[in-house]
């Protein structure tokens, strides 16, 4: 590896936001569930979370192995699923019990009663978003379960965005957030778990997967 390549990796992980999430309920287009990938890495997530749709992408086996390999899903995250960490989970119960006990409040993009806009939640405070699948957005479950409802407002005909150009908007709010609380200046991971991890991207570069 060049002192260069290095250093770009270094610069990359000093970056990373461990207290900043997505977690994807059955998204199964491979287009979108590899653009949320991508935006994620583009704001500096370090791990994102899944429930894997019953048919489609990401299956189960596919998900956890990493091995999205049809050409629709590499063409539109590029690199992305190689640098940002994906963990699987099983149902949303599952899911929403990892997250709390990691200290993540759960923003859902969903539309009730109780929704506000997407710019006045807090992203400084350890946040998961959540996204629901593509026909039907977050299910009846994990809406209840979520500690706030946040909406994108829509000013033209069409009532909502994709999902994964939903994700970016939302991520990129919280980016700004967080750039102007200085969350990106110093490295924010554990020099332990900031190690574990630029070892883990430098043999996946030895590997010629990144």
């Amino acid at each position: 590896m060049t002192p260069e390549r290095l250093a770009r990796i270094r610069a990359v992980l000093d970056k990373r936001q461990p207290d900043l999430t997505v977690l994807m309920e059955r998204v199964h287009k491979p287009h979108n569930f590899s653009a949320i990938l991508r935006s994620c890495d583009a704001v500096g997530v370090l791990e994102a979370h899944a429930i894997p749709a019953r048919h489609g992408i990401p299956n189960l086996e596919e998900a956890e192995n990493l091995s999205l390999k049809g050409k629709t899903f590499n063409e539109t995250s590029g690199s992305a699923a190689k640098w940002v960490g994906l963990q699987i989970h099983p149902d949303v119960a599952s899911a929403f019990a990892h997250l709390k006990s990691q200290g993540f409040q759960v923003l859902a993009a969903h539309f009730s009663e109780r929704v506000v806009d997407y710019r006045q939640a807090d992203y400084t405070r350890p946040t998961c978003i959540l996204l629901g699948t593509e026909k039907w957005g977050v299910s009846p479950e994990a809406a209840e379960r979520a500690d706030a409802h946040i909406l994108i407002p829509m000013m033209g005909m069409v009532e909502s965005l994709n999902v994964s150009v939903a994700a970016a908007v939302i991520l990129f709010e919280a980016q700004r957030q967080r750039l102007q609380a200085g969350f990106y200046q110093r490295p924010r991971l554990s020099p332990e778990d900031y190690e574990a991890v630029l070892q883990s991207w430098i043999a996946r570069h030895a590997r010629g997967q990144g």
